[in-house]
């Protein structure tokens, strides 16, 4: 849905590019994290891919449209909020909505349908008639939210939607854009970790205007420790449970992490090139075990971003 390949950005005559051959893919429906600190080319990246700046080298698509030779038809599948949403004090929350739906040329009969059901989904059927600039800050960005879907895209790209909110707001919000999952696709541009972590199954990492990552917070996780890490629970004898998973393929270690009434905790490792989950599973209750938990051992994802944005890391 979304591609994006080598993609650098200079300002001005300045030697140092803001963004540097930055390259990703988003599939269709899904919700990536665009993770990074604050001047990390975020923005930058964002704006180009919604037309609204050409790069310096490299290329954009979106839906398989290029965002410099056919931005147009970019505009007409993109649904973008920046950070600071351009919207006018003086005008009520429906007339905006009309004027951005007038912009984004939504034909006149379904007019009236589309900004209801907007309304309605972004928690504003009873601010219509309510002048811009009275409302909350939580108000304004969900105004923001509602431009961004007026015109019904297929790709949402949304830059520090929740920033300056009340923790309420901010919940609000995220539930907004999890509820977008699958419908379509979303870009979530922030430096707010928790965000990330509660919205995106995917995360892109740059820093100093180069992606540093790109995967799973689980993958990540793996590739930084080296290992895959998983966390077994199994009720049986401990030494019999501890035999049957050294005896996979591939696990590098076996830990006993404590007991409680006959249930053992185990932390197991393994190489990265395989995952070793089913054979772990299938081990336990064929050896004869009660299998009571199985699951990946990650790394926050603030834990992540802060060993690949150090120096050390970058």
């Amino acid at each position: 849905m979304i591609e994006v390949e080598g993609l650098t950005k200079y300002y001005g005559r300045s030697p140092v590019p803001a963004i540097e051959d930055v390259t990703f893919r988003v599939e269709k429906g899904e919700i990536l994290g665009f993770l990074g600190p604050n001047g990390a080319g975020k923005t930058t990246t964002m704006r180009i891919i919604t037309g609204y700046f050409p790069p310096s080298r490299g290329t954009a698509r979106v839906a398989g449209y290029d965002v410099m030779e056919d931005p147009t038809e970019v505009k007409k599948r993109v649904g973008y909020l920046p950070e600071h949403p351009p919207l006018y004090n003086d005008m009520t929350v429906e007339g905006f909505l009309n004027f951005v739906a007038d912009i984004k040329g939504l034909d006149r009969s379904k007019k009236k349908l589309r900004i209801g059901e907007v309304a309605e989904r972004c928690g504003l059927d009873e601010v219509m008639d309510v002048r811009i600039g009275k409302l909350s800050k939580g108000y304004r960005q969900r105004v923001g939210v509602a431009q961004a879907l007026v015109h019904d895209p297929e790709v949402l790209i949304l830059d520090e939607p929740t920033i300056g909110l009340d923790p309420k707001q901010v919940v609000e919000v995220r539930n907004l854009i999890k509820s977008l999952a699958g419908e379509r696709t979303v870009i979530l541009s922030t430096h707010i970790l928790p965000e990330v972590s509660m919205t995106c199954g995917r995360v892109v990492i740059i820093n100093k205007g180069r992606v540093v990552a790109e995967d799973t917070p689980e993958n990540l996780t793996a590739r930084l420790r080296g290992v895959r890490t998983i966390f077994v629970e199994a009720r049986g004898p401990a030494d019999g449970i501890e035999k049957v998973l050294r005896e996979v393929p591939d696990v590098k270690e076996v830990r006993h992490e404590g007991s409680e009434d006959g249930t053992h905790r185990f932390v197991v490792e393994s190489t990265l090139e395989k995952d070793v989950r089913a054979q772990l599973a299938s081990s336990v209750v064929s050896g004869g075990f009660q299998l009571l938990e199985l699951r990946p051992v990650g790394m926050s994802l603030e834990d992540i971003f802060l060993q690949l944005t150090t120096e050390e890391g970058a």
